[in-house]
């Protein structure tokens, strides 16, 4: 969760930045790229996690394997 608030954080930072310039682009478009940076940060979240997941179930699996062997 924590690097998910600090992933939007930088989001919301560049889109802060990126609007102090002298960009041409309207609102709607600088928010829908903010959009789809933060929908892609939480994507990238959610593998991250789910990875994670995964390789802990196959850590417990190989533990009761090797224990079972015993």
């Amino acid at each position: 969760m924590r690097t998910l608030l600090g992933t939007l954080f930088v989001a919301v930072l560049a889109a802060a930045v990126s609007g102090c310039g002298g960009d041409d682009r309207s609102q709607a478009e600088r928010d829908a790229e903010v959009q789809k940076r933060i929908q892609g940060a939480a994507q990238k979240e959610r593998q991250l996690y789910e990875g994670m997941r995964k390789g802990v179930e196959e850590m417990e699996k190989k533990a009761l394997e090797d224990k079972g062997k015993k």
